[in-house]
């Protein structure tokens, strides 16, 4: 099975904008398209609370013919056209499909950040993680969110084995970002959200790409927009992630990313399994 992950930071600008930056996110498209991935989970989408509209389903049909969709936006009482989250999964494929809410603090719950397939013999489930925020004005509820989430992930294992991904907003060790020591107390790299990872691999779970690669360095999967170097630099991040089971690790093949060009922002990720 082969699987796909990517933040795409507006599913409506990539697919509709004429902007240069949208054109990058289409080529980034039509390379996800080359993979014929078996299911793609696409994170900040940003869409209304009604969802994809009649036109971005025409333009993923042309994308994507034959997989089916599944979507969850942020509804009120939190933001508008926020967070989000989608699956595409080709059509012969039948999941129970459940959009988990985890007694999360504030909207956290309303912000569409998760959604989860369940098939016969395992889970597929994505994740857009809560970002600390400036100032870290959310940390402390970020710190709530990710002991809910593991303890919901830790659920899910005990009834299955689980595929997790997502967009987890943290750098889990120094090795995963290029300059650790000057963004100590950054969001998505304090000691707390970082612990919070590290708690949540400790309830079963293996991060599939350093399964794979072990300490490489110099991997990332997020490059800052603010500054126009940082992926020509490679000042990146790697804040995007394949989990699974721990009894699952064996029986992965691949963990990697996929070339997304010139484009800053998050790149996708893949992960290929035997199942």
């Amino acid at each position: 099975m082969k699987l796909i992950s990517w933040n795409i930071d507006s599913l409506n600008a990539a697919l509709t904008s004429d902007s240069a930056r949208a054109l990058l996110s289409r080529a980034v498209i039509e390379t996800l398209v080359a993979e014929d991935a078996d299911i793609i989970a696409i994170q900040e989408t940003k869409l209304s609370a009604k969802g994809p509209t009649k036109k971005h389903l025409e333009i993923l049909e042309h994308y994507f013919p034959n997989y089916k969709n599944t979507w969850r936006s942020s509804v009120e009482p939190a933001r508008k056209g926020y967070a989000g989250t989608m699956f595409l999964y080709k059509a012969e494929l039948d999941p129970v499909i459940s959009f988990p809410e985890i007694d999360a603090p504030s909207t956290m719950d309303s912000e569409g950040r998760i959604i989860t397939l369940e098939f016969e013999d395992f889970f597929v489930t994505q994740v857009y993680t809560p970002n600390a925020g400036d100032g870290l004005k959310r940390l402390s509820e970020r710190q709530v969110w990710d002991e809910k989430y593991a303890d919901y992930l830790a659920q899910l294992d005990q009834q299955k084995p689980v595929l997790a991904t997502g967009d987890y907003n943290v750098a889990h060790k120094e090795i995963d970002l290029a300059n650790p020591t000057s963004n100590r107390r950054s969001p998505g790299f304090t000691d707390e959200e970082r612990q919070g990872f590290t708690n949540l691999l400790a309830k079963g779970f293996t991060d599939t790409f350093r399964h794979i690669h072990g300490d490489v360095k110099g991997a990332y999967t997020w490059w800052a927009q603010r500054s126009k170097t940082s992926k020509i630099n490679n000042s990146g991040w790697r804040i995007d992630y394949w989990l699974v089971s721990e009894r699952l690790k064996s029986q992965v093949t691949k963990s990697d990313m996929i070339h997304s060009g010139e484009r800053q922002d998050h790149t996708p990720i893949l992960l290929e399994i035997n199942l």
